[in-house]
């Protein structure tokens, strides 16, 4: 009865004693702390196992040589309670190993890319080892969970003295049922393996595919969420992916046009969107984003009422869109203080001369006339 109150009461000290510190002093490691609580948990309950061994009157050599059925019962209890005091041991340590590195890893809610279409401001990308440590880690913690529950629920079971080899073939007989009944599952969780492997795509990355987008938020076994940078939430299964465009990968080139009156000098052009490239590159705002600045590509086509300039730039991703907006702020503000026309399409009308507008009205007058005579005539 004491024993679930000692645990408690020591799990509470160990989080309060070696809790972090808030000053800027690194905090006691995660790992060191599910070590210690659990260490200290295995402790107590063997020495509580030890204790009642010893009030009942029970010797653990003589329990560990007696053939008779409660004998035989007692150990196989007690070594499966040594099992799944190992296997809680083991477990807690992995998951403070993963959990430490998704908090060094972890986003901060407003630090995710929206490299979207729809130019949502974003904060710059995480590193990408980061990025594929927070997708690949949930999966492995998952797995890794599985695979210590299923060993340690059959050790627990042979220690006890049950046959596991028909379990297991029973196992394999219904999972090949399974497997046949639920081939879209089976296709989905394969599918979402070969993507990890291939580093599609990353937890915070905006990525497209048929009619679905939007940043990577989750995934699990057999599906993936994405966040559209509207709002709305999608879960799509791995299987329904197919080809992924990854727009938050390494780099992006944003090409526009602008049209420009055929008076313009070509020269002074190219000049003027230099020196606007260098300083959107100069600004605070922009620099850490900008990794080839903003250059005209050249004359694209002689239109109806102008010509189309090509322009170019390469930034980070999802960057493109408010450096393209404060580009075009720029660019009209340039073109005013330099003279330069932005053509706008026209429509001239051009009659036949004073005579022919005459004649044709008088054609109208004479028409509206004959109309209005004949109109009595028919009443």
């Amino acid at each position: 009865m004491a024993l679930p109150a000692l645990i408690s009461a020591t799990r509470t000290a160990v989080y309060h004693l070696l809790r972090p510190p808030e000053d800027d002093t690194p905090p006691f490691p995660q790992v060191a702390i599910a070590v210690i609580d659990r260490g200290l948990r295995v402790c107590l309950i063997l020495a509580g196992a030890y204790l009642l061994a010893s009030v009942w009157g029970i010797g653990l050599q003589v329990m560990a040589q007696g053939d008779s059925a409660t004998e035989r019962l007692l150990r196989g209890g007690l070594r499966a309670v040594v099992i799944l005091l190992a296997a809680d041991f083991g477990w807690s340590v992995i998951k403070a190993m993963i959990a430490h590195r998704m908090g060094e890893d972890s986003l901060q809610p407003g630090d995710k890319d929206l490299s979207q279409p729809g130019g949502e401001e974003s904060a710059p990308m995480a590193n990408p080892k980061q990025a594929r440590l927070r997708t690949l880690l949930p999966i492995v913690q998952n797995i890794l969970f599985a695979a210590i529950l299923v060993m340690a629920g059959l050790m627990m079971l042979s220690s006890l003295g049950i046959e596991i080899a028909p379990l297991i073939a029973g196992a394999g007989v219904v999972g090949v049922a399974i497997g046949f009944g639920a081939q879209t599952v089976v296709k989905d969780v394969i599918s979402g393996m070969f993507y990890l492997f291939d580093d599609a795509f990353r937890v915070g990355e905006y990525i497209e595919t048929g009619s679905h987008k939007g940043t990577v938020e989750s995934f699990s076994l057999r599906s993936v969420k994405l966040r559209h940078h509207r709002g709305y939430l999608s879960t799509v299964p791995f299987g329904e992916l197919g080809s992924i465009q990854n727009m938050s990968r390494d780099w992006v080139i944003d090409k526009f046009n602008v049209t420009v009156g055929y008076q313009t000098d070509m020269e002074v052009l190219r000049k003027l969107i230099k020196k606007l490239g260098t300083e959107l590159a100069a600004d605070p705002e922009f620099a850490p984003y900008v990794i080839e600045p903003l250059k005209m590509q050249g004359v694209l086509s002689f239109g109806d009422y102008g010509i189309a300039v090509g322009l170019k730039m390469t930034t980070m991703p999802g960057k493109q869109f408010q450096m393209r907006r404060r580009a075009f702020v720029r660019l009209k503000q340039i073109f005013d203080e330099q003279g330069i026309e932005i053509p706008l399409p026209t429509v001239h009308v051009q009659g036949g001369g004073e005579g022919a507008e005459t004649a044709a009205a008088r054609a109208m007058i004479a028409n509206k006339a004959a109309q209005e005579a004949a109109s009595p005539q028919a009443s």
